[in-house]
């Protein structure tokens, strides 16, 4: 089915005015990193312990933070006031991110899900076991560990995909193509940054996904790229670019919308728990579907005519 037929858009005209767009949403992701120190990472990678409880009736977070700025432990007096809390579910459900202590007291996450009674004991549940919802708890190595391991993983997908998309179509395919994908990652890592959404395991199997959902698209065109290359070998390169794009913009359209449409019920209705994820796949989706035309294509033109020249 083809929702948009014989369209004759000049998408490589365009493709200053998207380069400086794709420009403009790149810098200042990288100043916001800049400014951040880095991604906000989780305690999947910089360690430490999450706690989730469930109170009776909806609590003021602000309460739970004020209270969470004097814990005595042992002894000591820590400041948490600076943690991640927040709802997620409801407002009778709070989570808690601790960041690793150095001197951090033994059952330290049961010490700390006992002060949460305390702030309101009166709408602790009957059943006691109710009150837990979920502690996690990552150490600094494991933390350490995961991180190399994440950015291991992109790495090893991107350079894999090259060496397929060289084998498959030739080397400026591939040089399109992964430069699309990176332009992709740095952006959707940037509305992160800029966001200040928080970097999980989820969030790295997000990016993973975004790689293979918008390297599917980008082959789609070069392989239509290809076939009429081959068709009408004595048109200018750009013409045959742009005739590709065109016809393939209605698959791509109808793709595009299809999973934009599943992601979004997603990260409206699926709970905190995968909303960042969510949140990824959709500007993922967007970014993804708009590099495939204006940042892969216009490459491999570029490369194109330096080979020509």
């Amino acid at each position: 089915m083809r929702i948009i037929k014989d369209t004759h858009i000049d998408f490589m005209g365009k493709s200053r005015l998207s380069g400086f767009f794709s420009l403009f949403l790149i810098v200042a992701g990288l100043v916001s990193l800049t400014i951040n120190n880095g991604p906000k990472l989780g305690i999947d990678f910089k360690g430490g312990t999450m706690i989730a409880v469930n109170y009776s009736e909806p609590v003021d977070i602000e309460t739970v933070r004020s209270a969470l700025s004097q814990v005595s432990l042992e002894g000591q007096t820590f400041d948490f006031s600076k943690a991640e809390i927040k709802h997620f579910g409801d407002e009778s459900n709070v989570a808690v991110r601790i960041g690793t202590l150095e001197n951090e007291p033994e059952n330290f996450s049961q010490k700390i899900v006992g002060f949460m009674k305390t702030i309101f004991p009166n709408n602790i549940p009957k059943n006691a076991n109710d009150f837990i919802l979920s502690i996690e708890k990552v150490g600094p190595k494991v933390g350490a560990e995961l991180s190399g391991d994440a950015l291991m993983a992109i790495f090893s997908a991107l350079a894999l995909i090259l060496i397929y998309i060289s084998i498959r179509f030739e080397f400026t395919f591939a040089v399109g193509a992964i430069a699309a994908l990176a332009h992709d990652i740095l952006i959707t890592l940037g509305f992160f940054s800029i966001l200040n959404y928080e970097i999980t395991l989820a969030v790295i199997a997000a990016f993973l996904m975004i790689v293979g959902y918008s390297l599917n698209d980008t082959i789609v065109i070069f392989d239509r790229i290809r076939e009429n290359l081959k068709l009408n070998k004595r048109a200018h390169y750009e013409d045959v670019i742009n005739q590709s794009i065109n016809e393939s913009l209605s698959r791509t359209i109808i793709t595009s919308l299809t999973t934009f449409f599943v992601v979004m019920i997603l990260f409206l209705f699926g709970g905190e728990v995968i909303h960042n994820l969510a949140f990824a796949l959709i500007i993922g989706i967007i970014v993804g579907t708009y590099s495939s035309i204006f940042v892969a294509s216009p490459i491999v033109i570029k490369m194109h005519n330096r080979k020509e020249d």
